[in-house]
């Protein structure tokens, strides 16, 4: 941080509340799950090293992960962020009274301002500007959706497990699928651009998080099966 140039400070002064944290040990420290890198797939393997949850599921028992609000993450994928773009740029962009060039203090949407936010480097209609936002929001949303659909069905499919009498060793690989799904969607949801600060690596993740949910309902349902087979033998 104190090598941080000007324009990496305007993303820094957001990033010190808009990202993913925990407070870690018994003194609580505010910890950023960093170490890694910035990605959910480097942050999920750091909460793995350092065994980390955030609680536990009541109906399905799986160890789970609150993920906070990952602006900066998911920013420091996107094309913005390769551009040098720093989030003051778009959310508090530059005006000018007189003389005078500063950040506008009135923090806000971009959308409320595509002049001055979008349009000083977007050479294109304002009406052309939001309605690529609005798609791209919209898809997100779309597979947002889709994500809790599978994430359901995969907890309805653990409880069913379990209350045919599954082992916390049968259902681990169920609950750990689990978790890797549930945190995919939170790490989207829980981000405030609804995946335009970086489309396609929202959509990697919800991708990711369907399959991983889907897996884990096939997981809970082989142990189901499994034990109606032996039943069957037996009888």
């Amino acid at each position: 941080v104190t090598q941080a140039t000007q324009q990496e400070m305007r993303t820094y002064v957001c990033a010190q509340c808009h990202v993913e944290y925990y407070f870690a040990g018994e003194d609580k420290v505010l910890t950023f799950p960093w170490a890694n890198g910035l990605s959910i797939d480097n942050i999920e393997t750091y909460y793995q090293e350092v065994g980390h949850i955030d609680w536990t599921n009541p109906e399905t028992g799986s160890p789970l992960l609150k993920m906070q609000h990952p602006e900066f993450e998911m920013y420091s994928s996107g094309i913005h962020s390769r551009a040098g773009v720093a989030c003051a740029d778009c959310h508090m962009p530059y005006t000018r009274v007189g003389s005078v060039k500063y950040s506008d203090h009135w923090l806000r949407s971009p959308l409320t301002n595509v002049s001055a936010a979008c349009q000083t480097c977007h050479n294109v209609d304002e009406d052309e500007l939001i309605s690529r936002v609005v798609a791209i929001q919209t898809t997100t949303a779309g597979l947002v959706d889709d994500t809790e659909v599978a994430i359901l069905a995969a907890m309805d499919a653990i409880s069913a497990a379990m209350a045919g009498g599954a082992t916390d060793e049968q259902l681990l690989d169920a609950r750990t699928l689990h978790r890797g799904a549930q945190m995919r969607w939170d790490f989207v949801s829980s981000e405030n651009s609804t995946g335009f600060h970086s489309p396609q690596e929202a959509a990697r993740i919800l991708a990711e998080a369907i399959d991983l949910a889907r897996q884990a309902q096939i997981s809970a349902l082989s142990i189901e099966l499994a034990e109606t087979v032996s039943l069957t033998s037996g009888s």
